[in-house]
This record gives C-alpha cells, structure tokens and sequence, in this order.
C-alpha cells in the first residue's frame, strides 16, 4: 500500500539538507543556514507531488541522476530564491540616477542623442528595470535627450517569466506616482482581475534573460553605464561578494555606477576601481 500524501515525511534528514546546503552554495553562491530548513522543506512540498516521489528525502537521493539533474536543478534553485521586489525600491537610488548620474554620463559621452545601457543584474520580477524604464522615459519627456536599453537578469526562471510577461497587480503600485500609473501602465479589461501591464513602449525598451551571478564571465557588454545588483550580495560568503563586484565592475565603463541595497554598503572595500560617491553607490 502506497503511503498518502499526509503520511509522506515532511522533514529532511542532517544529510540530505547539507545535499541541498552544499549544492546552492555551489552553484549559485547561496547560503542555506539552519534556519532556512523549515522554508525549504515547505517550497519543496509541491515539487515532491509533481515528481511523485514518496518523501522529500527521495527526492533529493533522486536529485543527482544525469537524466534530468539540469532540468530539477533550474527548478530547486527557482525554489530556493528570495525574490522581494517592490517599484521604486530603496527610491533615493532613482533619485540619484535622475539628477546625478544620468547628467554626468550625458556629459561623459560628449555627444547629443547617447545611448544609454542599464542593466538590473538581480532583477527579480522585473519591478526594478522597469521602474528605471519610466525614469528615463520620464526624462526624455521632459527635455534629456538620450535613448536608453535596459538589460535584466536573474538566476530564477520563474521570475524571468513574470518579469517578460510585465503583468502585475494593481496593489503593488502603490510606491509609483499617480502620474506615472496613469501614463505607463494598462489595466486589464477584466476589472475582478484587478491586474495590470507595463505599457508596450517601455516592454520594448527592456529585455530579460537568464544569468548567475556565479559565473566566470557575463554575457554582457563591458561599456554598461548604470548597474543594479540590490539586496542579492548579502546572501553571499565574503569572497563570493568580491568576486561578483569584481565582474561587475569589468563590464562598466568609465565613469559608470554601481549601485547595492543599503545593507551592502561595505561591499566595495576588497574591490579597487570602485569610488564610493554615496553610502551605497560607487563610480568607476
């Protein structure tokens, strides 16, 4: 007789959560403490019925077959991912942008009509590179003359989805000015949905695809003027938050900023090139 779902085990034995522990950190940099296990075992719940393996412990004996380890693999780490996100997150940092940052690069460029590249290296669900679409798009509106590309990446397939998709709830929208709610985003025909949609101009001017920040190297370009990499870094070991900082200073140009949450102010000390110009944003 088969044992039914409330009678599967629902803890992980020592071993195989030091399994899990140890392969995040590995491929994603990623620690998971102790007090991460009941999180953990709870995300994975859902998985274990779909794969109908009898217990989470099966599951992760099962992990490691070459069939379909790089398939559970993009799904574990999907689970395993804190992914808060807010529009106009930490606002001073846009705010910096708008008045400092995006002047000085204009007048490092030396020519009319520049071309701008962003890129929002932890984007979650894409509520951080679009937030940067309307300040941009904001100030060509108003008078700047530039054209701007904003690139989003993350390690999370799932929130890569939402973030293409730009399909949101209207109760998120609450940090965004009124203004800019009405003029770039689409509400869904279906009120009771109560959702709405980043407008196509700004969709256009934004791509997302998939990127761990633990690779050796970035398939991105290394004259970016603008880099995001908020609230990720404090998930990671000290050596690993040099080296990351480390690759993401290569792909900015002269000139250019990086920009971490307010936790991660200290970050930049064990990386030269890096100026600190504010408590959390650094110039090259």
């Amino acid at each position: 007789m088969m044992p039914s779902v409330q009678d599967t085990v629902v803890h992980l034995s020592d071993r195989h959560f030091r399994t899990i522990a140890e392969l995040i950190e590995g491929q994603v940099g990623i620690k998971l403490p102790q007090g991460k296990r009941l999180m953990l075992e709870g995300r994975l719940h859902k998985r274990v019925r779909a794969l109908n393996f009898s217990d989470l412990n099966e599951y992760v004996d099962n992990l490691f077959e070459a069939d379909h380890f790089d398939t559970e693999l993009t799904h574990l780490i999907d689970v395993v991912t804190t992914n808060k996100t807010d529009f106009f997150r930490e606002p001073q940092h846009f705010t910096f942008m708008r008045d400092v940052a995006i002047p000085a690069l204009l007048k490092l460029h030396g020519r009319k009509n520049a071309n701008l590249k962003i890129w929002s290296s932890a984007s979650s669900t894409g509520m951080e590179a679009y937030t940067t679409a309307m300040v941009l798009d904001d100030m060509t509106r108003n008078g700047s003359r530039f054209q701007y590309r904003i690139l989003g990446t993350d390690i999370s397939t799932a929130v890569l989805r939402l973030a293409k998709a730009a399909i949101y709830t209207r109760d998120v929208l609450a940090p965004v000015p009124e203004p800019f709610v009405k003029r770039y985003f689409l509400s869904s025909r279906d009120k009771s949905r109560g959702e709405v949609r980043v407008v196509p101009e700004l969709r256009r001017m934004t791509h997302f695809m998939r990127m761990n920040l633990m690779d050796k190297s970035y398939p991105v370009d290394r004259d970016v003027d603008i880099i995001f990499c908020r609230n990720v870094l404090i998930y990671f070991e000290r050596e690993t938050q040099r080296k990351v900082i480390e690759q993401l200073r290569s792909h900015l140009r002269p000139g250019g900023y990086l920009l971490v949450g307010h936790s991660e102010s200290m970050i930049h000390s064990a990386v030269p090139g890096l100026k600190q110009v504010q408590p959390t944003i650094f110039k090259v």
